[in-house]
């Protein structure tokens, strides 16, 4: 079974959820760069200073701020016996970077998950979201736009995937209630190599 796990998808389909119920069936950190840099910017710390700005645009922050963060975190020591990655890699910088980190720490083998789901479907639920955390910069015009920057940039990251053989690429339906497409994951977790 593979303990190093990389979440694909559009914003709103799911991959926070999912890699936190996997993670903790599976006892290992859920690593979510989102959820860093919006702490990092509601803290208000140097990194967070220099994000902000992407994050309310709704573009992708720079590869520049995100590798040392992620190398950073994959050396911890909780992360030694696996991870799932959650919002990178974004872009085929990032891809190529993982793969180098990984080799270096001398991990090559993942699965990786692609979560499919409709992009009304997606904006739907971005705005719902939005509402029930008061997520101010999360209005429609930037949900849309954060649609299309994932279009654009990281949707080659699942060609990426799909052309390397050192891993498993999986694409899950994440249209279905949370707990159907966390029993697929599982599932599919289970007999991986």
């Amino acid at each position: 079974m593979s303990k190093r796990i990389i979440f694909l998808g559009p914003p709103g389909s799911g991959k926070g959820t999912q890699a936190k119920i996997l993670a903790h069936s599976m006892d290992i950190p859920h690593i979510s760069t989102g959820e860093i840099l919006r702490r990092a910017v509601a803290e208000e710390t140097s990194l967070g200073k220099k994000v902000k700005d992407f994050l309310e645009q709704g573009d992708l922050v720079p590869d520049s701020l995100l590798v040392d963060l992620i190398r950073e975190r994959l050396n911890s020591e909780d992360a030694d016996e696996g991870w799932i990655l959650d919002g990178f890699p974004r872009t085929i910088a990032q891809a190529n970077f993982l793969e180098e980190l990984l080799q270096e720490f001398q991990e090559t083998r993942k699965v990786v998950f692609n979560l499919e789901v409709p992009e009304p479907v997606l904006v739907e639920r971005l705005l719902h979201r939005a509402q029930e955390e008061g997520r101010a910069d999360d209005t429609e015009e930037t949900i849309r736009h954060r649609l299309q920057v994932y279009h654009d940039l990281t949707e080659a990251v699942i060609d990426y995937y799909h052309e390397h053989e050192d891993h498993d690429l999986y694409s899950v339906n994440g249209d279905r209630l949370p707990e159907e497409v966390a029993k697929s994951l599982n599932e599919i977790v289970m007999v991986s190599a």
